[in-house]
């Protein structure tokens, strides 16, 4: 244990640089992943028959091959048709493409959870069908995905650990090059671990915060009324 404490103390400074660039991929990948899929979460749901079939093959896409190869392709595959990025960038791209495509069924399913009654009232009061669904239909919408919207978020912190192997210093990347340096596998990838049940944790308790504050009155479900 002493020996641990005693690694911790020298190897922690430089993991904490790694978690910042960690959080800021996350956060940037779910933004990226919002500004997509809230679009295309209301092609799914309203839009006609020429817009769905590219919202398909989208999610198809994204949802269909490993994350892994997305970013492969991006870094190494692009390039090839003359168009590269940075190791971030491609990164952010990546990862915020690969979530635009779930966070959209998460965004879907809120939407639809949302009555159709509504729908009909505002068109009723002369609301427009956008009007309706900026005014009515979203409000709604983005308290109601909270909990779903919430997994994407911790998954999401997980998920960027596949960027070092595009040697993006990120936690994963700092955790190889100090357990190569110190011959520490062991130790470095225990620490790893915490590190990252800290801020899974952490996210856990602040987003189960907000589902409580932000519920949605008469839709709980699954859960009893209170």
């Amino acid at each position: 244990m002493t020996e641990f404490l005693a690694y911790a103390s020298m190897a922690l400074p430089e993991m904490l640089r790694g978690t910042l660039i960690t959080l800021k991929l996350t956060v940037g990948a779910l933004c990226i992943g919002i500004l997509i899929g809230l679009p295309l979460s209301l092609v799914r749901v309203y839009g006609g028959k020429l817009l769905q079939p590219f919202c398909m093959a989208y999610l198809t896409l994204f949802r269909g091959t490993p994350l892994l190869v997305q970013l492969f392709v991006v870094y190494y595959g692009l390039p090839e048709l003359g168009i590269s990025f940075s190791r971030m960038t491609a990164a952010f791209l990546t990862l915020g493409c690969n979530s635009a495509a779930y966070q959209c069924e998460y965004f879907r399913g809120a939407i639809q959870a949302v009555s159709k009654g509504q729908m009909q009232a505002a068109r009723g009061i002369g609301m427009g069908r956008l009007q309706a669904v900026r005014h009515i239909i979203l409000p709604q919408a983005l308290r109601l995905v909270i909990p779903a919207w919430s997994n994407e978020f911790i998954a999401m912190v997980k998920y960027t650990a596949v960027v070092f192997l595009i040697a993006v210093p990120d936690l994963m990347s700092r955790a190889k090059m100090l357990s190569s340096q110190n011959f520490a596998p062991i130790q470095t990838y225990i620490l790893v671990a915490m590190i990252y049940l800290v801020i899974v944790g952490g996210l856990s308790l602040v987003l189960h915060f907000a589902q409580k504050r932000l519920t949605v009155p008469g839709f709980d479900f699954g859960q009893d009324a209170r």
